[in-house]
This record gives structure tokens, C-alpha cells and sequence, in this order.
């Protein structure tokens, strides 16, 4: 169950790639799991119809699911839960901003209600949330058959307009809470402007053009 935070708390909600993660997450999990997995390095080549598929169709949750459906398809809960340990361990002592990390710790300090809300997948995210002390994870599902992984999604994509639907609920359960968003890409933008205090992390110029008039504060980690 999600935790209840000291009612004078914010909402305070956290994307995880690009914003505490310095590269993106996904494809440095699975491209991990293929070198733990040397006898399925063949199933890389299921890549290529994938990206191709993606680049015709532009629908990324569809490409999300090829992808670990080609890496992972018919592995066994266990192999992956040995690798999802290993990888967040990695990840947070070597992939995440050290300034994420403190503004994360920060924010817990301060009995705010912590949420990290992503549309990378539950192999890992839930557990990234649990070692940084977040409440409740939000971030795309992902089918099993038993003990053996699937791929398909069991949710949205967590991105653009899903992940706005998803903070708005977020402030619905928390009415009188004041919100604070952190995001890094166009993506968040719409999430972000539900806020009443929303960072923009590490802006390119291009990412600054695209936010003029959106009332967006700046940060640059590192």
C-alpha cells in the first residue's frame, strides 16, 4: 500500500531517465541481461524488425514491449530478479546524478510524500523507488506466464499524455497537498504543468525553446 505522508507534506514527483538517471535505463538493462546471458546474444537480431516496426508506426510502448520480449522473452523470475539487483546496485552507485540523488534525499528528510513516476518498466523501477525511499512507484506493467516473463505491457506506455493522467490522480488522492514535479524531456511537459512547482532538469537550448511561457524552474545535476 502506498504510504500516507504528515499532512503539512508536498506531493513531490520524480521521472527517473534523464532527470536521476544520467542514460536511459531500459536499454542499459537489457542490454546487461544479454551480457549475463551470452547463450541469447542470437535473439539481438529480433531488435532489428522492432526499431524498424517503430520507426513506421512511432508507437513506443509497442517498441518498449518487442524490445524485452526479444532480450528476455522465457525467462525465468529468478534470473531476472538476480539481474534487476545487480543492475539497480549498479545504477545508483554509478548511473544516477548525484544531485538527483540529494534533492531525492532532501525531499524525504522533509516528510514529503515521494513518488517516482516513469514509463520505463516494473522489472525495475519498483525497486529503484524502494532503495531511494520513495512511497509509491508509478511506471509501465509488464506481463509474466507464471514464472516465466512474457513482455507484453498490462498498462499504457507511462509517457505524455498517460503520465499527466497519472499525476492528475495522483493530486486527486492528494487534494490538499501542494504538487512538485521533476522532468527533464518534452514528454513531461503536460505532467509538469499540472504542478504547482515544476524543475525542468538539465534543459538542452532546443528543450528551453520548446518551454518558453511555462513557468518551468531549472536545474543542472551532475
Amino acid at each position: 500500500m502506498p504510504q500516507q505522508a504528515p499532512a503539512a507534506a508536498r506531493l513531490v514527483v520524480f521521472d527517473l531517465d534523464g532527470t536521476i538517471s544520467r542514460h536511459d535505463t531500459l536499454l542499459a538493462y537489457l542490454i546487461g541481461f544479454f551480457r549475463r546471458n551470452r547463450a541469447r546474444w542470437p535473439r539481438m537480431l529480433l531488435w532489428i524488425p522492432a526499431v524498424l516496426r517503430f520507426l513506421a508506426s512511432g508507437d513506443r510502448g509497442a517498441l518498449k514491449s518487442a524490445l524485452m520480449r526479444a532480450t528476455l522473452g522465457g525467462a525465468s523470475r529468478s534470473d531476472i530478479d538476480a539481474w534487476t539487483d545487480c543492475f539497480v546496485t549498479g545504477f545508483l552507485a554509478h548511473g544516477a546524478f548525484a544531485d538527483a540523488l540529494r534533492a531525492v534525499s532532501h525531499h524525504r528528510k522533509e516528510g514529503d510524500l515521494l513518488v517516482l513516476m516513469s514509463a520505463s518498466p516494473d522489472l525495475y523501477v519498483p525497486e529503484i523507488g524502494a532503495r531511494l525511499g520513495f512511497a509509491e512507484s508509478i511506471c509501465t506493467g509488464t506481463q509474466w506466464q507464471g514464472e516465466r516473463f512474457d513482455g507484453a505491457l498490462t498498462t499504457p506506455n507511462r509517457q505524455g499524455p498517460e503520465k499527466a493522467l497519472c499525476f492528475a490522480a495522483l493530486q486527486r488522492r492528494h487534494p490538499r497537498m501542494r504538487s512538485i514535479a521533476y522532468g527533464n524531456s518534452a514528454h513531461d511537459f503536460e505532467h509538469m504543468q499540472l504542478a504547482d512547482e515544476a524543475w525542468l532538469v538539465n534543459a538542452s537550448p532546443a528543450l528551453l525553446r520548446a518551454s518558453h511561457g511555462k513557468h518551468f524552474h531549472l536545474a543542472n545535476w551532475r
